[in-house]
């Protein structure tokens, strides 16, 4: 099927559903072809072939989005609402954890809410401490919701394909950094099962336990540290909640040492309940503590240098394996 970008897929994962469901629709600030298809062009082209009534351009308003992303879902549609930046779902928070969230519960199951919020965000891009936050452990903490994000162009198109057909909300997250990078295009119809992790490296010495961006750094220092006899293998979340725990059970009862990585601040990250779930249920199997890295505990800088020092970088992650490992 040749290459595509992670842009380029998750385009043509909503279009191939808008073409299959009627009911599937987009929702956002500047998503239509008038406004540019959207400010990362991911629904660009989409109003042209869909018309203007399934994808929607709204009025500068999370709530009012979310708010009526909401009411068409209980009405059986499956909306596709596009919270532009990471850092505005707070605008929206009562409609998603008060409403998308917990109607189903509230109802006794008699109301399915099948809706995907489409947001972005990422540090490196100096788009400053408004937004470029990773907030993935807000969503995680709220029953009913299910958070998801890629690192690569397949898995996005197959977890948009998922998370659109799935009868819950769904917090679908995209880094800025990963748009442009390219995999083989797995096809039309292609789907990752939500709440599957993948191995994207085996090894045996020590599981580092990841998800969307920071994947990509996992990769190059299991590859750098091969050249030192040390294998690392690399646990691709993908769901981040709920979480694939079964597969990251298994990988640390076999290398025996684990390590937590993601984007976002350290303290009270995802890594932590990770770190406390091995610690539980693989204290038998531990050859030492669960160790974290994440990012600065700080908003995330505007200048160019603090936000490259507040990002968590290879050599940090690397220490912190040589550490566990004895080799430091």
């Amino acid at each position: 099927m040749g290459e595509i970008t992670l842009a380029q897929a998750l385009n043509r994962a909503i279009d191939e559903a808008m073409a299959d469901d009627p009911g599937v629709f987009c929702l956002g600030e500047d998503v239509a072809a008038k406004q540019g298809g959207g400010v990362f062009k991911i629904t660009s082209g989409l109003s042209e072939k869909y018309g203007e009534h399934r994808v929607r351009a709204t009025p500068i308003s999370e709530t009012a989005i979310v708010g009526a992303a909401v009411g068409a879902a209980l009405a059986g549609q499956r909306p596709i609402a596009e919270i532009m930046l990471m850092n505005f779902v707070g605008v929206c928070m009562d409609q998603i954890v008060n409403h998308a969230a917990k109607l189903r519960f509230m109802s006794g199951g008699q109301t399915n809410v099948p809706l995907v919020i489409r947001t972005t965000t990422g540090v490196g891009v100096g788009f400053g401490g408004q937004h470029s936050d990773m907030l993935e452990a807000w969503f995680a903490h709220v029953a009913g919701l299910h958070v998801v994000t890629p690192s690569n162009a397949a898995d996005a198109r197959g977890l948009m394909r998922s998370a659109i057909e799935c009868n819950d909300p769904v917090i679908f997250i995209e880094n800025i950094l990963c748009y442009g990078l390219k995999s083989e295009d797995p096809g039309p119809g292609y789907r990752v099962p939500m709440g599957k992790a993948a191995v994207a490296r085996e090894g045996s010495d020590i599981s580092l336990i990841t998800y969307g961006r920071t994947v990509l750094d996992a990769l190059a220092v299991a590859g750098e540290l091969a050249s030192e006899g040390i294998s690392v293998e690399v646990i691709d979340l993908r769901t981040i909640a709920p979480y694939d725990e079964a597969a990251v059970l298994a990988s640390v009862r076999k290398t025996g040492l684990a390590l937590t990585l993601h984007e976002a601040v350290r303290p009270f990250g995802t890594g932590a309940e990770l770190a406390a779930t091995i610690q539980e249920k693989c204290w038998d199997y531990l050859k030492g503590p669960v160790r974290r890295v994440g990012g600065t505990f700080s908003p995330v800088p505007f200048a160019t240098v603090l936000e490259q020092a507040w990002i968590p970088t290879k050599a940090q992650i690397i220490e912190q394996i040589k550490a566990a490992l004895g080799r430091s």
